[in-house]
This record gives structure tokens, sequence and C-alpha cells, in this order.
């Protein structure tokens, strides 16, 4: 029987340490492998970043890479979803299935638009009935949106 691929959490350029350190944990958590596009706000051994991840990093399969195209380029069959505020789709609406890749941008401005007209059609967000906020904190909606896959694939009950 064929090993289920993992999921994948894309960070493009993520800033704030402490937020990578509770995906990095959440990626351990479900054995989710964590990608981080470069330029990163922080360094790798940062004390935030391996605080918020605690012990959990020996478990996080974890990938650094110059550019979100390179991504891209290594996984040419992947499909990708798109995280936005400004996306017209939720994330409920969205056919999950392992192996998938959820792509977030920077915690400050998000996703470069261009990123979001070109995969119009596999842009996600997460609704917020309220509209009392601008955006939810990232790691709230990395664990959000990956849990949903992860109920989609049958990963969890």
């Amino acid at each position: 029987m064929p090993e289920t691929p993992p999921f994948n959490i894309v960070l493009v350029e993520p800033e704030i340490p402490p937020n990578t350190g509770n995906i990095a944990r959440l990626c351990a958590a479900t054995g989710t492998v964590l990608h981080l596009v470069e330029p990163l706000g922080f360094s790798i051994d940062d004390r935030q970043l391996k605080r918020a991840g605690l012990d959990y990093w020996g478990s996080v399969t974890l990938k650094v890479w110059q550019r979100l195209e390179q991504v891209w380029q290594e996984f040419p069959r992947g499909r990708f979803f798109y995280l936005s505020t400004k996306a017209g789709r939720s994330y409920l609406a969205a056919d999950f299935r392992p192996g998938d890749f959820i792509v977030f941008g920077k915690e400050t401005k998000g996703l470069p638009a261009e990123i979001l007209e070109w995969n119009s059609e596999t842009a996600i967000t997460i609704p917020m009935p309220a509209n009392a906020v601008r955006s939810l904190n990232l790691s709230t909606s990395a664990g959000i949106v990956l849990y949903e896959a992860l109920r989609q694939a049958g990963q969890i009950v």
C-alpha cells in the first residue's frame, strides 16, 4: 500500500519568529512538511523561533528556499492553495488532497497580488463574519486550514 504523501505548509517571507515556531510545532504534530521561502525576517537559529517550536524541531521536515518559484519547479505536479484575505472563495470550498501545498504570505502584507492573480482559481480565504479585524494571526490561520485539509483527507476524525 503506497504511503500517503504529507501536506505541505509554505510560508513566503515570514517575519515573526514565534508564528513560524508555532507553525513548526503544528507541522510536527501533523506530519506536515514546512517550507520557508526567503528572505526570512529572522534567523533559523532565533531564540524566539526555537522557543515557540519547543523541543519538536527534530520532528519537523523543514525545507528552506530562496524563491517561491523554486518550490513550483521542484514540485511541478503539486497542487497549491494560496491563502489571502483578498480571495473570494472560502477554504471550506477547497478540495484538499494529501500532498497539497498550502501557501501563506508574510504577516504584514500577505502574498503578492500577482501570485493571487495568476492563481485566482486556487486562492482561498478564511471568512471572518464579524469583519472586526483585517486578518487572523498567521499561525492560527495555518492551523485552521491544515486541520480542514487533514479532515477532508480522512487523516483525523
